[in-house]
């Protein structure tokens, strides 16, 4: 005999009015097991019937769509008037891939549930739906499939929106977008205009992953471990090219110190954004180069581990590097420039370096240091050198200890034990003349002070964020607006001519840019 209490807890929490039909909760009856036999088959055939997603998903979601029309209407009966919303919905469009994934379900789900929680609410709810659709990885699909690029991505439009839909999201379908409609890039191209109107967009040379096989520009990720091309096999160049960029970095202050204006939002996401933007205080020190008018600018937050420097190192397309290399080194240096130029940022801390041959002088000591070129320093953050302070930095630490440099220590760890590592804390100075005794920022000021007197240092703030690259050398992303005129030099496209369109009968091979053989499509009229 089985008694109703033990029965409850099997009963799924869907079939909550079903279970009280059937039984009285303050009825303690007892069944047969024939009887309960009999029960479970009814509930079992209920069960089938409540929920069979194909049948009941769509019927509900013809009547949600129903009464989302209704609600559309605005007082005066216009239809979905944009004007009567109240609360906007936006999440980040996705990549049209070609179907959805479980992130994409978490994602939109939980936009879809907030819409829903502020249309119960009373509010009328705009939430619209895109697809960020130029890109990449859609021209590199097409091109393994002998597709145009626009027929795969909007193939895998229609598929990941029949997929939101049978989630039974909530998005307003007929205010729809994709990225790669002419009606859309029309207005990314009106921006560039205007930024390039504003001085913040602008065109320099920059360096390019480019394959000499295929004739075009690489995304990093089609760069394989060896440095040679995912297509080609050819070993990869770092080319030069004309790049358009925005002036991103102008902004960085205001985009440091307006975090704290955030409201709601995480420690660790502002955090991550403060390390993004990389803002960090410290002086421009001036090395001169022994038996040379020239000097070497290096940028340095630790101006109190100054007397620790064992070795100025510098990155391998430093701008002075060939004028202050000795002819001995020539053509060792050239050839570690080269190799280097093969590798991307992540790749560049193996700590690999090679002597210039040649000296610098301290600012302070007079002491000779020599000038080394090192994998981990960067050409595009402070001024592509740094000072070698092995006691203090763990790189430079590492970076000497491969290489056989001596060092001494310049900060006391005092109580703190250090052995097989560099010391990168604060403490009182040693070893460092006439400041001895001071540390910290007194230190740092005073060494400064000093250094500033003999014309030879300056503060400086740097930041790790740089403009932002913009320009494209394939064929899938929104055309540039510009036209390039022998006599006039680089000129706007007027507004009223505005979209400049993506040709449709391409032949992509992934040799080069299609846009090289459209000669048509290329050549226009001047407006001026």
């Amino acid at each position: 005999m089985l008694t109703v209490g033990l029965l409850r807890p099997s009963i799924n929490k869907n079939n909550f009015v079903f279970k009280h039909s059937i039984l009285n909760p303050k009825n303690q009856s007892t069944y047969s097991s024939s009887s309960f036999r009999s029960f479970s088959s009814s509930l079992h055939l209920q069960w089938k019937k409540q929920y069979n997603p194909k049948e009941l998903e769509r019927e509900w979601q013809l009547k949600w769509k129903e009464r989302e029309l209704k609600k559309r209407e605005d007082k005066n009966g216009r239809k979905d008037s944009l004007e009567s919303y109240n609360y906007y919905a936006l999440t980040m469009f996705p990549y049209p891939s070609g179907n959805l994934h479980m992130g994409h379900v978490r994602v939109y789900t939980i936009s879809d549930t907030i819409s829903k929680m502020k249309s119960m609410q009373g509010f009328k709810v705009f939430q619209p739906m895109g697809w960020d659709a130029f890109g990449l990885p859609a021209e590199n699909a097409a091109i393994e499939r002998g597709l145009n690029p626009e027929d795969w991505t909007k193939e895998n439009i229609s598929q990941m929106k029949r997929q939101l839909i049978a989630l039974g999201t909530h998005f307003q379908w007929n205010h729809e977008l994709a990225t790669c409609d002419a009606s859309y890039y029309k207005w990314t191209q009106y921006l560039f205009l205007k930024l390039l109107e504003k001085g913040l967009a602008y065109q320099q040379e920059a360096v390019v992953n480019w394959d000499p096989i295929d004739n075009t520009v690489l995304a990093n990720e089609q760069v394989d471990a060896e440095g040679k091309s995912w297509r080609s096999g050819a070993l990869v160049q770092k080319k030069l090219m004309k790049q358009w960029f925005f002036r991103i970095k102008q902004y960085s202050d205001a985009l440091v110190d307006d975090l704290d204006k955030l409201k709601g939002w995480p420690d660790e996401v502002k955090v991550l954004q403060k390390n993004w933007i990389g803002r960090s205080d410290g002086v421009l020190v001036d090395f001169s180069i022994s038996n040379s008018d020239k000097h070497l600018k290096i940028f340095t937050t630790r101006l109190d581990t100054l007397f620790g420097v064992s070795f100025l190192a510098v990155a391998s397309d430093h701008p002075l590097l060939s004028s202050i290399v000795s002819d001995k080194q020539k053509k060792d240096i050239e050839r570690f420039s080269n190799e280097m130029s093969q590798l991307d940022e992540a790749q560049r801390n193996q700590k690999k370096g090679i002597d210039t041959g040649s000296f610098a002088i301290h600012p302070l000591s007079g002491e000779k240091i020599p000038i080394w070129v090192a994998d981990y320093v960067l050409s595009d953050y402070g001024t592509g050198a740094v000072m070698g302070v092995p006691a203090h930095d763990q790189r430079d630490f590492e970076f000497a200890q491969k290489h056989g440099f001596s060092w001494k220590t310049v900060v006391n760890s005092v109580d703190e034990k250090i052995e097989g590592r560099a010391f990168e804390g604060e403490g009182p100075l040693i070893n460092s003349q006439s400041f001895d005794g001071l540390k910290g920022s007194e230190a740092t000021e005073r060494i400064f002070k000093t250094l500033e007197q003999k014309g030879v240092a300056a503060k400086l703030t740097n930041y790790r964020l740089r403009d932002w690259l913009v320009s494209r050398q394939r064929y899938w992303g929104a055309p540039i607006p510009l036209i390039h005129c022998s006599n006039c030099g680089v000129v706007s496209v007027p507004e009223k001519d505005l979209p400049v369109e993506l040709p449709k009968n391409i032949k992509l091979s992934g040799k080069g840019s299609p846009l090289d053989q459209m000669a048509e499509w290329k050549r226009c009229k001047c407006p001026k």
